[in-house]
C-alpha cells in the first residue's frame, strides 16, 4: 500500500474515532444543569442516591455470581473476581478459588446496606501471599469498570462563573450589591470555556443533592423512594450529607448576592459524570504503611483561575482538601498492611469510622468510602495482645483469607500467573507438581477428638496425602469400606472447617505461591532439560527444602500420616507423577479404548439397579427385557478387587447413588462421577494385564528418539511409536524430548523388571 493511501486510511480512520468519542461524550450526559440532572435523578432515585457500600454492593450484583461445585457442596461465586469484562492475559490477574471470602466481603457491604453506611472496616487477614491484595485488586477494577457503564454513572458538581461581556453586565458582585440584567438562560453548566472567567473545581465530590436544604432534602427523596417502592431507605450519607467547607463558603457568598433566591445560585453549578480510577485515584485508592493521617487541607493559591472569581469569592480564603481519603470519597480505599503502621497512626480511624466523619483543621470531611484492609497474621497477633485491640475489635470486619487447600486451584494460579513468564515450553503435570507439593505443606493433621463418634476414627487415620486428594477431588481412600467412606464424603466441609477457630488453622502455615514462583522459574532454567519439566521442579523443592531456618513450614514437627514431612510429600510426589506418566502412555497407547471403560462401567450398575430392584433391563440388540447379567456384575467386581460380600457392596453402591441424589437434586445419576475410585481401580486392573506392552513401548521410545534410525526398531514398530508420539502431543501437549524423559524415567523406575 502506498504512503498516501496509508496516510488517508488513518485520518478515514481518525475522523471516524473523533465521531464516536463525540457521539458517546454526547450520549454518556457527561455535563448537566442542576435541573437536568434532577430530572434524571428523579428517573431512578436509588440508582442515583446511593452511597459507597450500595454501590459496591451492586456492583457484585451487576456481575453476577455462579454455584460452584466443591468436593464438600456448592459455593456461590462472584463473576467480578474473573474479571469478565477483560480478554486475554489481562484475566490472568483475577482471583482464584476464595470463594468464602467472597461471600464474606459481600455480606458484610449487605449489612452496611441496611445500616445505612460503611460503619466497620473490613480486615482480610492470612499469611503473606494468600491473595488479600489480589481481591481487593479485583473489586477495584471491577468498581472503575462499572463506573463506565450507564448502570454505574456517577455524578459531581463543580462551580461556574460566566464573563461580564457573556452576561451582559453584572451578576451583583460589585460594591452596590445591586442585580443587573442575568445572562437569558437557566443555567451556566452548558456554556463555552471561551464565556466563562472561571470554574471552580470540587475536589470532595459531594453528591449534587447536597446543595438542597437538609430538612427538604429528607422530604423529597421520602417521596422518590416511596414512588419507586424502594425495600431501602435513602442512605443516611445522602439524608444528613453537607456540603464540604469550599462548597458551602461558595454557596453562602452566592445565596448572600442573590438575596436568598436559590434558583439564581443553581444557575451556576455545573454536575459533571465521572469515572472511578485506581491509577488516578479517583474513588480507587490504595495506601501503604505510612505515619500520617491520610487526609489533609491546603489553602488555594492565588492563580489566574482564583483572580477571575467574583469579588465576593476573592475575599474569602478557600481551603481544598486533599489526601487518600479525600481521593477515595464515592469509592474504595485499601490500606494495605495496615497493621505494619504503628497504631497510633490509624487511632484516628476508631473515631472516623464510628462517626463517619474525619477531623481535618477547617473542617469535618464526611466519609463516604468503603474500607478494605489487609494485614497477616503475625501482625494480627500482635495486635490482638495491644490493650487498644478492644475498641477496635468493634470497628473492624476480620475476614480470614487462607492459603488455598485445592490443588486444582492452586495451579490455576501457576498456569495463569506464572507460566506466561516461562519462555521455555512447558511439560505436562509441572505445575501440578508444584501445587501439590505447596498445598501438601498447608495440611494439618485431623484431631480425632474434633470429630466424635465414628469419624474421629476415619480422619485420625487420613494421610496427608489422602486428605489432600480429598480437598481436591473428594476421592476417597480405596482403602475404606463402604460405611466409612459415606461417612468421609459427607463430612468433607465439617473437616475443613476444624481449625477455624484455632489460631493455627490449616491454609495458616505452608509454602506460599511465591515461593512456588521461584522454584518454578529456577526450574525453567534446569540445564538437564530443554523444557520446564515436573522432575526439575523436584529438584528445585528438594533444594527450597533445605533452607528450614527461613520458613515456619519447614521448621513444623513431622507427625504421622505424611504431616509436614517434606521428604515423605517429596517420594509422594514422586510417584505420583510416575503413576500419571503411566496413565498418559496408557491411554496414548491405544490399547484399550477409554469409552469402553465407561460404558462397561455405566452398564455394571445399570444391571445392579435392576438387580436390586427386581426388575429387567431391555436388551440392546435383541428388544428382549432379560434378567440383570450375573456374569456381567461378577467381571466388574472381580475387577474392582471385591472377592466376598458382593449382594452388601451393590447395596453399599445403591445407596451411594441415592446419597449423591439427595445431594444434587435435579441432576442426572453419572456413576463414574460419583464413585471415581471405583472406576480407577477397573481401569488399574485392566492395565496391570497390558503393563507390560506399554513398558516395552517406553523402552522403544527412548531407543527411537535417543538412536533414531541406529535404534534397531523395524518400520512397524517405528510407526506404532510414532503414532504414540502423535497421540501424547494431541491428548497431553507432550513434545518428544518430554515424551523421552517420561519414558525413559518409567523405564527406569516402574518398568525395570518388565523390559530386561
Amino acid at each position: 500500500m502506498a504512503a498516501a493511501d496509508r496516510l488517508a486510511r488513518a485520518r478515514e480512520h481518525l475522523s471516524t474515532l473523533s465521531d464516536a468519542t463525540a457521539e458517546r461524550y454526547r450520549n454518556g450526559r457527561h455535563v448537566l444543569s442542576f435541573d437536568e440532572y434532577l430530572d434524571l435523578f428523579a428517573s431512578d432515585p436509588v440508582r442515583f442516591g446511593r452511597d459507597a457500600s450500595r454501590y459496591l454492593r451492586d456492583v457484585f450484583d451487576h456481575y453476577g455470581s455462579e454455584q460452584v461445585q466443591k468436593p464438600w457442596g456448592a459455593a456461590r461465586r462472584f463473576k467480578l473476581f474473573d474479571l469478565p469484562w477483560e480478554s486475554g492475559s489481562l484475566r490472568r490477574d483475577s482471583l482464584v478459588g476464595q470463594e468464602h471470602v467472597q461471600e464474606d466481603i459481600y455480606r458484610v457491604l449487605c449489612n452496611f446496606a441496611r445500616e445505612g453506611r460503611a460503619n466497620r472496616l473490613i480486615l482480610l487477614h492470612g499469611p503473606n501471599g494468600s491473595a488479600k491484595s489480589t481481591a481487593v485488586a479485583c473489586v477495584m477494577k471491577a468498581l472503575e469498570h462499572y463506573s463506565t457503564l450507564d448502570e454505574g454513572a456517577l455524578y459531581r458538581f463543580h462551580w461556574v462563573f460566566p464573563s461580564q461581556k457573556t452576561i451582559r453586565g453584572s451578576i451583583g458582585f460589585g460594591g452596590d450589591g445591586e442585580r443587573k440584567p442575568a445572562l437569558p438562560v437557566q443555567s451556566y453548566a452548558h456554556l463555552d470555556e471561551t464565556q466563562i472567567d472561571a470554574r471552580l473545581q470540587i475536589e470532595i465530590r459531594d453528591h449534587p443533592l447536597f446543595l438542597l436544604p437538609v430538612a427538604e432534602r429528607r422530604g423529597l427523596l421520602s417521596s422518590l423512594w416511596a414512588d419507586v417502592g424502594a425495600e431501602e431507605a435513602p442512605p443516611e450519607w445522602l439524608q444528613k450529607g453537607r456540603l464540604n467547607k469550599k462548597n458551602q463558603q461558595v454557596f453562602e457568598a452566592l445565596l448572600a448576592t442573590y438575596k436568598g433566591d436559590l434558583r439564581e445560585v443553581l444557575r451556576h453549578v455545573q454536575v459533571e459524570r465521572y469515572f472511578l480510577s485506581h491509577r488516578y485515584r479517583v474513588g480507587a485508592v490504595t495506601i501503604g504503611p505510612q505515619m500520617s493521617v491520610d487526609a489533609g487541607e491546603a489553602q488555594i493559591t492565588a492563580d489566574r483561575s482564583l483572580a477571575a472569581l467574583p469579588t465576593a469569592l476573592q475575599a474569602t480564603t478557600l481551603f481544598e482538601a486533599r489526601g487518600e481519603l479525600i481521593d477515595a470519597q464515592g469509592g474504595v480505599l485499601e490500606y494495605s498492611d495496615l497493621l505494619k503502621r504503628p497504631i497510633d497512626a490509624f487511632k484516628y480511624l476508631q473515631l472516623s469510622i464510628e462517626t463517619g466523619e474525619v477531623a481535618l483543621n477547617q473542617q469535618n470531611v464526611q466519609l463516604n468510602c468503603v474500607m478494605l484492609a489487609s494485614a497477616n497474621e503475625l501482625h494480627l497477633d500482635a495486635f490482638r495482645e495491644h490493650h487498644e485491640f478492644p475498641s477496635f475489635r468493634g470497628r473492624f470486619e476480620l475476614i480470614r483469607a487462607p492459603y488455598l487447600l485445592s490443588y486444582c486451584d492452586e495451579q490455576r494460579i501457576y498456569d495463569n500467573q506464572i507460566l506466561p513468564q516461562i519462555t521455555r515450553p512447558v511439560a505436562p503435570h509441572a505445575t501440578r507438581v508444584a501445587a501439590m507439593f505447596a498445598v501438601l505443606t498447608r495440611m494439618r493433621k485431623p484431631e480425632q477428638g474434633n470429630h466424635p463418634g465414628p469419624l474421629g476414627a476415619v480422619v485420625a487415620q487420613l494421610s496427608a496425602f489422602e486428605k489432600m486428594e480429598l480437598y481436591a477431588t473428594g476421592a476417597i481412600p480405596e482403602r475404606l469400606d463402604a460405611e466409612a467412606s459415606k461417612l468421609l464424603r459427607v463430612s468433607i466441609e465439617k473437616l475443613l472447617s476444624e481449625g477455624d477457630g484455632a489460631p493455627l488453622y490449616e491454609g495458616r502455615v505452608g509454602a506460599s505461591p511465591r515461593e512456588m514462583r521461584s522454584v518454578m522459574l529456577y526450574a525453567s532454567q534446569s540445564p538437564l532439560y530443554e523444557y520446564l519439566s515436573p522432575l526439575a521442579v523436584l529438584d528445585e523443592i528438594e533444594l527450597l527444602c533445605q533452607r528450614k531456618n527461613e520458613f515456619e513450614w519447614l521448621q513444623q514437627e513431622p507427625l504421622p500420616g505424611g504431616y509436614h514431612d517434606v521428604r515423605h510429600m517429596i517420594e509422594n510426589i514422586r510417584q505420583r507423577l510416575y503413576d500419571t506418566w503411566e496413565e498418559d502412555f496408557r491411554v496414548a497407547t491405544g490399547l484399550v479404548d477409554e469409552a469402553a471403560y465407561d460404558e462397561l462401567f455405566e452398564r455394571y450398575f445399570s444391571h445392579v439397579s435392576a438387580w436390586i430392584k427386581g426388575e429387567k433391563l431391555r436388551n440392546r440388540i435383541t428388544g428382549d427385557h432379560e434378567n440383570p447379567d450375573a456374569n456381567l456384575m461378577a467381571s466388574v467386581e472381580k475387577l474392582l478387587g471385591v472377592t466376598s460380600g458382593h449382594d452388601a457392596f451393590r447395596r453399599g453402591l445403591i445407596s451411594g447413588i441415592a446419597a449423591w441424589a439427595i445431594d444434587h437434586p435435579g441432576q442426572k445419576v453419572d456413576p463414574i462421577e460419583v464413585f471415581p475410585q471405583h472406576a480407577r481401580k477397573m481401569r488399574a486392573t485392566i492395565f496391570a494385564e497390558r503393563r507390560q506392552a506399554v513398558a516395552l513401548l517406553c523402552r522403544d521410545t527412548v531407543r527411537l528418539l535417543c538412536d533414531g534410525d541406529a535404534s534397531g526398531l523395524d518400520a512397524p514398530r517405528q510407526e506404532k511409536i510414532r503414532a504414540l508420539l502423535a497421540r501424547l502431543r494431541e491428548r497431553s501437549g507432550y513434545n518428544e524430548a518430554m515424551a523421552r524423559d517420561a519414558a525413559s524415567a518409567l523405564v527406569r523406575w516402574r518398568f525395570a523388571d518388565l523390559v530386561v
